[in-house]
């Protein structure tokens, strides 16, 4: 059973998104150590990253001087910590290597990678996958039950799971100053055309193992499983400390576009196209550890035909 102030700061935390909600696009002064506003697209980190800019954090709630040391101040710096060190933080809900940080670069502020920043005014929204409309819970939960490999354990995250709490908490405190209902402009920004994609059946693995080991192997290994780099290590891409079967980057253009606008860290948008879906193809032709959970996904549309790791 959760205390009275565990689900009072939950509420608290959904309360974010409205205040200061008739401004948009606010950008925070940046802490010592940070980019510069200036520097910023936005609220965010700019795809076009620099060797400085690549490992910096807009805003951090662990040197944010104005978040007070209330229960959800508390929260949100806790999501922040999980969001950054996943295994580590939430250990029951992570069964690989990765954390959320792994795939949403900057701590889900670097543009044009998966950035969090916003979001949370978008929910809830309809999921194809679950053909419903999910909360950003149910979202976290299945970040964690899929990228995560969450699904290997013995429990499973809750909406009342302060792991899951905690995160929607840190996501919310970044929607501050967004509308209600909406979805920020930089959402969904780093998927490839549709008029780029190749045909699956016409994507080679092998020529994607060639570009790996030339694009991605210095970060990641000739292996996959990444390599230290200084107090760093890359995510495994592959086998068991990788995320499942049913994780989003599981699919092919999904995974390609990720690639495509975020990879190499330090060099984003130096790929084509035609080399991230390439990549993707070999990564996706990998063995990894399966959802369970597959055979509900999709109920009525079908797995699209980039999800490979599904049986028609």
């Amino acid at each position: 059973m959760r205390t009275s102030a565990t689900r009072a700061a939950a509420a608290a935390a959904v309360l974010l998104v409205a205040t200061g909600c008739t401004r948009r696009g606010n950008v925070e002064p940046a802490e010592p150590g940070t980019a510069m506003a200036s520097d910023l697209a936005g609220p965010l980190i700019p795809a076009t990253t620099t060797m400085t800019t690549a490992w910096e954090v807009p805003r951090n709630p662990l040197t944010d001087a104005a978040l007070d040391v209330s229960p959800l101040g508390e929260q949100i710096r806790r999501g922040y910590r999980i969001f950054t060190n996943t295994p580590a933080e939430a250990p029951a809900f992570v069964h690989n290597k990765l954390s959320c940080g792994n795939c949403h670069l900057n701590a889900g502020q670097r543009e044009r990678a998966l950035p969090v920043v916003g979001i949370a005014t978008a929910f809830p929204e309809y999921n194809k996958r679950d053909a419903r409309r999910i909360t950003l819970g149910e979202r976290v939960i299945s970040c964690f039950m899929r990228s995560e490999n969450g699904s290997a354990g013995a429990e499973a995250p809750t909406p009342a799971s302060r792991e899951v709490l905690a995160l929607s908490a840190y996501i919310t405190w970044l929607s501050q100053g967004w509308a209600a209902s909406t979805s920020p402009s930089w959402r969904g920004r780093n998927a490839i055309a549709a008029a780029k994609l190749i045909p699956i059946d016409r994507l080679d693995p092998r020529r994607g193992a060639a570009l790996f080991d030339e694009h991605c192997s210095s970060c990641h290994g000739q292996d996959g499983q990444g390599v230290p780099i200084g107090d760093k290590r890359a995510g495994p891409l592959w086998g068991p400390d990788s995320w499942n079967d049913g994780a989003g980057a599981a699919r092919v253009y999904t995974l390609a576009g990720i690639i495509r606008y975020a990879m190499p860290y330090l060099d984003p948008g130096s790929l084509s196209d035609e080399q991230a879906q390439e990549i993707a193809a070999f990564i996706t032709s990998k063995p990894r550890p399966a959802y369970a959970g597959k055979a509900n996904d999709y109920p009525t549309v079908g797995p699209p035909v980039d999800a490979v790791y599904y049986r028609r």
